[in-house]
C-alpha cells in the first residue's frame, strides 16, 4: 500500500485528508508541522507527500526543501495563496505540484494517483546530451566520468518525454499531459519552473540553453 505523508496544522482538514486517503487504502502518516513531519519521513520513509504553506515552527517550503534534500519522493503542496511568486517558490522549494485552497478531495486524489501511477518511458532508447548520457531504462544520467547527476522524478519523466518526442515540439499542455497525467488539471507555471530547474542540471550555460530549447509560442523542444 502507499504511505502518503501529511503535513497540516489545521486539524480539521488533517483529519478530514487522512481518513479520506486511509478510506481508499493508502497507509497515511499525518504531523500538524514540518519538524514532525521530516522525522516521520524519517522513520518511515513516504511514497508521496501532501505539504501545508502555512505551517507553525518551519514554512511548507522550507518543508519541501527538507523533504526533497532527503528524499526523491512526489511533493504535493496545498496552499490558500495562489499568486505566481508563492506558486514558483513551492516549486523551487522541491515541490512537484501546487494545489490551491479550498480544493476538491477528489481532485486531490486524483493527483495523489496520478503521480504515484507515473512512470517514464523506459523504451526511449539511452542518449547523450553533451558529457550526459541518459539511460531512460536505468532511470538515471551519467557524467562521462560515471558518476550520476541527481534529477527528480518529475524532471527525469520532463527529459524523458521530450526525447521521445524526437525533436518535435512539446507545448505546454502535452507536457501538463505526458508529466503530470491525463487527469491533472495544471498550470502551465509548473512546466516553466520545471523546465528552468532542469536546464540549471543538463545545460552547460542555463540562460542560453542549446539543448532544452523554447520555441516561442509554440513551447519546448529536446535538440538531440
Amino acid at each position: 500500500m502507499p504511505r502518503i505523508l501529511i503535513v497540516e496544522d489545521d486539524d480539521h482538514i488533517r483529519t478530514a485528508l487522512r481518513l479520506m486517503f486511509e478510506g481508499e487504502g493508502f497507509v497515511v502518516d499525518d504531523a500538524p508541522s514540518g519538524e514532525v513531519g521530516i522525522a516521520l519521513n524519517q522513520r518511515m520513509a513516504s511514497d508521496l507527500a501532501i505539504v501545508d504553506v502555512m505551517l507553525p515552527g518551519m514554512t511548507g517550503f522550507q518543508t519541501c526543501q527538507a523533504l526533497r534534500d532527503a528524499s526523491d519522493l512526489p511533493i504535493v503542496i496545498v496552499s490558500a495563496r495562489d499568486d505566481t511568486a508563492d506558486v514558483i517558490l513551492g516549486l523551487e522549494s522541491g515541490a512537484d505540484d501546487y494545489v490551491t485552497k479550498p480544493f476538491v478531495p477528489e481532485e486531490l486524489l486524483a493527483r495523489v494517483r496520478a503521480h504515484l501511477r507515473r512512470r517514464p518511458d523506459k523504451n526511449t532508447n539511452a542518449f547523450k546530451l553533451g558529457n550526459l548520457h541518459v539511460v531512460p531504462d536505468e532511470g538515471v544520467v551519467r557524467h562521462d566520468d560515471g558518476t550520476e547527476l541527481h534529477l527528480t522524478s518529475t524532471e527525469f519523466r520532463l527529459l524523458i518525454d521530450l526525447a521521445a518526442a524526437n525533436g518535435r515540439v512539446l507545448s505546454r499542455e502535452d507536457l501538463l499531459e505526458r508529466v503530470w497525467g491525463y487527469d491533472y488539471f495544471g498550470d502551465s507555471r509548473l512546466v516553466d519552473v520545471h523546465i528552468r530547474r532542469l536546464r540549471t542540471k543538463i545545460e552547460p550555460d542555463p540562460s542560453n540553453p542549446t539543448y532544452l530549447v523554447t520555441v516561442r509560442g509554440a513551447g519546448y523542444k529536446l535538440v538531440l
